[in-house]
């Protein structure tokens, strides 16, 4: 029993070679040729407990997209590329179909169709290449008073200049300099902990770390907000979103360019954010007393038998009262940490290593002690009846439909991360860049380090044409499909020939006796 089963060793020696232990096969039909053959691809995981080499390829692609964009010396330009002769008549395909919905719509005919034949052109539109909607926002979006309150401290307006670059310092010998900034955030204290452990449970403030959790990518944003407004340029982020040991949520920030670090400090207490949504105070349905949905109606009170308030009308009722306060404030924490970084420089390197240090981990996942997880249990148990988003099922819990309601919710059975226990409240994303950040999208970065790639093979990278090949998946059980511990051992091969092709190579480059190493190509 204590020799180890081949298939795991079998998996073990795929990681160590950077190949994917979960590769997903798609049957791949090559139209000019006519063959067809199963490849296997990559299953793109970022967590290391899914697939160790996925997350370990994401990983280095996101330090590569942070190195390159944080010290840049050049502005930026992202001018998008001329529309296509597809894109160009779809939109007037589009313009067409629009044209005709209007018509029947004025002629008082049913419109459902149109409709659907519209969304269908919208996500074509998507798909060929274009960002956005070709009809902008067409709801209008809820304005409220941009007063700042009267607990939040005032901050300094600067004239905005258009640009990304930060200011540059030249020394006494004539160089000179481009700093730029790493920032830590964290939010506030919500109880004495120790060892990531709240002292006294009874006193933890769990709800309001849950809330905070679960906003804290819009307290981020507005972060981002105030800081270009005093900084007076377009500052450019590389952000990551990582567990503290208490399981609260924190950032670490790249920024380009520099402030001062009492200035930032300064943003930093003075950033908020309000969430204007209904009450949450009073607990209106649980249990086996919950609301009962009529179709064409919505939930309706199984006492009375009155219709709930839609979410909408329930924001209006939030709207029309003046003297109504926001469900939840959401602020930093006193902890804020401002370092100066030089490009090139060892605390350059190792600020971008600790940037990605957890990406590769859940939120929930360096939970180890008994006492942690019981601390996590009850933040979860927290997060349970919290709503989480306006389409939540626990408004139902306090008497208004959520937005886009639909048969079968309930409450505490959310399916979003945010409740589930290895994202601890936080739903967004875990890595946040700017746009003008490298001037590449992730999809850039991942072609560049393919092509050095193909390059040191001595191969060229050249185009391939996308309407070329067809790809369908391969369904379980299919003849042709070869078992995974097979193709795992495939794919190791194939690497181990590339790394030897590459050794070779740079061998021959430095002049070295290949027939004296015995790494001589066969």
């Amino acid at each position: 029993m204590a020799q180890p089963l081949a298939r795991e060793v079998a998996e073990e020696v795929a990681k160590l070679n950077g190949v994917c232990v979960r590769p997903v096969a798609l049957r791949r039909l090559d139209i000019v040729t006519g063959k067809e053959e199963i490849v296997d691809v990559p299953c793109g995981a970022t967590l290391e407990s899914k697939c160790p080499s996925c997350a370990k390829r994401n990983r280095q692609l996101r330090m590569a997209q942070c190195r390159e964009g944080w010290h840049l010396a050049e502005e930026p330009v992202i001018t998008p590329d001329p529309a296509t002769e597809e894109q160009r008549w779809l939109v007037e395909f589009r313009a067409d179909m629009q044209a005709r919905r209007d018509a029947a719509a004025s002629a008082g005919e049913d419109t459902s169709e149109w409709d659907a034949v519209l969304v269908g052109l919208d996500e074509e539109i998507n798909a060929a290449g274009m960002r956005g909607h070709v009809l902008g926002r067409t709801v209008p979006k809820r304005v409220r008073s941009t007063r700042r309150r009267q607990d939040a401290p005032d901050l300094p307006k600067r004239k905005v200049s258009n640009t990304t670059l930060g200011r540059t310092f030249e020394s006494s010998d004539g160089k000179v300099y481009r700093p730029s900034l790493f920032v830590t955030l964290t939010l506030p204290s919500y109880g004495k902990v120790r060892d990531g452990v709240p002292v006294d449970p009874e006193s933890y403030d769990y709800g309001r770390a849950a809330r905070d959790a679960l906003h804290f990518s819009k307290l981020v944003d507005r972060f981002v907000q105030n800081l270009r407004r005093v900084a007076g340029y377009d500052v450019q982020y590389f952000a990551s979103v990582e567990p503290q040991k208490r399981l609260a949520p924190h950032l670490h920030m790249a920024i380009r360019g520099t402030l001062p670090r009492a200035e930032v400090k300064q943003i930093a207490a003075a950033t908020y954010h309000q969430v204007w949504w209904p009450s949450c105070d009073q607990v209106r349905f649980e249990g086996e007393h919950l609301p009962v949905w009529e179709e064409g109606v919505g939930y309706l009170d199984p006492d009375t038998g009155e219709v709930l308030p839609a979410w909408d009308q329930a924001l209006d009722e939030l709207d029309q009262d003046d003297d109504a306060e926001p469900l939840h404030v959401v602020r930093f924490g006193d902890q804020v940490d401002v370092k100066g970084v030089l490009a090139g420089t060892p605390d350059a390197d190792q600020c971008i290593r600790y940037l990605s240090k957890y990406l590769t981990k859940s939120l929930g996942e360096s939970i180890d002690s008994r006492a942690q997880r019981e601390h996590a249990a009850r933040f979860v148990e927290a997060l349970r009846y919290e709503p989480c988003s306006p389409t939540c099922p626990n408004w139902l819990r306090y008497g208004v439909q959520p937005k886009g309601a639909k048969a079968g919710m309930a409450p505490g059975r959310c399916r979003s991360k945010a409740h589930k226990p290895e994202h601890l409240g936080y739903a967004g994303r875990r890595v946040l860049v700017s746009r003008k950040w490298s001037n590449k999208t992730l999809a850039e970065h991942k072609q560049d380090r393919r092509t050095w790639v193909l390059e040191a093979l001595g191969q060229a990278d050249e185009p391939t044409d996308p309407h070329r090949y067809v790809w369908r998946p391969v369904k379980p059980g299919d003849p042709d499909l070869a078992p995974v511990g097979v193709r795992l051992l495939r794919s190791v091969a194939e690497r181990q020939r590339w790394r030897a092709h590459l050794r070779e190579l740079e061998a021959r480059a430095n002049g070295q006796d290949l027939s004296a190493t015995g790494e001589e190509a066969a």
